[in-house]
């Protein structure tokens, strides 16, 4: 997906509809001069509902679409007659969506194809003359209007949802691992933030099985304070059932280097690092696949980690690893 289309976060003003209002009419025919009260009830103003697309991957849809507003409900009419309702407007959203209030409060969020969600409420509408008829006003000369809608600003965030993380910092092979185990085409080049937005690829695993993998955007040192792409893209890390740690064996200190990965993971996020995690040696081709250098490597690192040297580029290692995956993310 072109960076240029993928949106993620987007602000919104949205309204309700207004209810309609109830009708003041009385009675008349050929026969009845002075009827009583028989004035409908206005129709509810339209709601603003979510809806989980499980086909949509961004919020491009709405980057030039700022003001929402639901249609309005139909006044009440004569007889009794009720007011048609207002339309309720569905906001299609991708999987992963969540809803924040114009103070940032959290409010709502949509994970499920379909999964439907009211945002705002629709006024109700007023009611007819007929209602307020009593034995002591049997031909009352008012009747209600319809109640406003709601409104607000908005602001729609999507969190990427994916099975795996990949986490690196720039040039640690992240893109170019995606393109050897899936069909995605993520932008690849030997310089730092070559990576833009999120890529997701689909991961074909044995039997017709699969499972998703989200690239995420370089991080750097000091992310978490907003350099480099800042936190603008470490709230996708937060949907991943797992994160698979990408260091190059082209570090010169490939331990200091995972342990700044996880600095920044934990200055944006302490949950983030409850989750299960994979550390991957990447460009192993570079020091031939020898296995004493790749076994001097990964000793670097803490024994209870699961951890292993790939290249995406000799495509060594690369089975295996998407076993790795498939049973890190089906373990009991």
């Amino acid at each position: 997906m072109a960076s240029h289309n993928f949106i993620d976060q987007i602000k919104l003003e949205i309204r309700s509809g207004k209810g309609g209002s109830g009708s003041c009419y009385l009675h008349r025919d050929r026969l009845t001069i002075k009827g009583g009260p028989e004035g409908g009830d206005g129709g509810r103003g339209g709601h603003v509902i979510l809806r989980g697309n499980s086909q949509m991957w961004t919020l491009i849809p709405y980057r030039y679409k700022r003001h929402i507003k639901a249609d309005d409900g139909g006044n009440g009419g004569k007889n009794r007659l009720h007011g048609a309702n207002g339309k309720d407007i569905y906001l299609d959203v991708p999987l992963g969506t969540i809803v924040k209030s114009e103070e940032g409060a959290f409010l709502m969020e949509v994970t499920e194809d379909n999964q439907t969600q009211v945002l705002l409420q629709g006024g109700i509408g007023g009611r007819g003359n007929w209602h307020f008829k009593s034995p002591t006003r049997q031909t009352p000369r008012y009747a209600q209007p319809g109640k406003e809608g709601l409104s607000g600003l908005f602001t729609f965030e999507l969190k990427v949802l994916a099975d795996v993380g990949l986490i690196g910092f720039p040039n640690a092979g992240k893109s170019t691992l995606l393109a050897s185990i899936s069909a995605a085409k993520p932008r690849i080049a030997s310089y730092p933030f070559t990576t833009l937005v999120p890529n997701l690829g689909i991961v074909p695993y044995k039997e017709y099985r699969s499972f998703s993998v989200a690239d995420i955007p370089g991080i750097i040192e000091g992310a978490h304070t907003g350099k480099g792409l800042g936190t603008r893209f470490l709230r996708h890390i937060e949907r991943n059932s797992s994160l698979l740690f990408l260091v190059s064996c082209e570090e010169s200190d490939p331990r200091k280097t995972y342990d700044q990965l996880l600095t920044e993971l934990s200055s944006y996020n302490k949950d983030l690092l409850i989750k299960k995690r994979i550390l991957i040696i990447t460009k192993a081709d570079i020091i031939g696949h020898d296995t004493k250098k790749i076994e001097d490597v990964l000793n670097l690192f803490p024994s209870d980690l699961t951890k292993m040297a790939i290249s995406s580029a000799s495509r060594f290692n690369l089975e295996p690893l998407k076993d790795l995956l498939w049973n890190t993310l089906n373990a009991q």
